[in-house]
């Protein structure tokens, strides 16, 4: 039984890999639309914990919530940037997704655990080592088929 060949992908499922190359302003959009929604969704997360305890249970520690948003907009913004520059060279799998959760998890933690800024540097750390291995995949994986493409056929 013998496959068409097309380089149309089967279905209407297509795979969200690809190349996203554009003008800087674009890139800084989709940075920052990404960072602004991980940042919207943990802190709608968290709203049970931080709003009155009428509405939930009480909150978890006191304090103001306006340093850990403005951390997770900054260290989202760095994630997103660093998916987005690898995503503008070679195609990386739902960069979106990556960076929306991993924001929303590092805000939604933070606002409803209020930790001490070296506690929140650690989650920063941790979250820009799953975003760096997820571009060192993607690099390696466009390495690859750049190899195999190139290399002789033996059949």
């Amino acid at each position: 039984m013998d496959l068409p060949e097309s380089s149309e992908p089967a279905g209407p499922h297509v795979e969200d890999a690809s190349v996203r190359p554009g003008p800087l302003w674009r890139h800084a959009l989709w940075a920052a639309g990404v960072t602004a929604a991980g940042v919207a969704l943990g802190w709608a997360g968290a709203l049970f914990r931080i709003g009155p305890e009428e509405y939930g249970m009480p909150p978890a520690a006191p304090g103001a919530l306006w340093p850990y948003l403005t951390a997770w907009t900054v260290i989202g913004l760095v994630l997103a940037a660093l998916l987005r520059s690898v995503a503008a060279r070679v195609p990386v799998y739902y960069p979106e997704k990556a960076a929306i959760g991993l924001v929303l998890i590092g805000t939604r933690l933070s606002l409803g655990w209020r930790p001490e800024p070296l506690e929140v540097g650690g989650l920063a750390a941790a979250a820009l080592l799953l975003v760096a291995v997820w571009c060192v995949v993607a690099l390696r994986g466009a390495a690859v088929v750049r190899r195999s493409e190139g290399a002789p056929d033996v059949a």
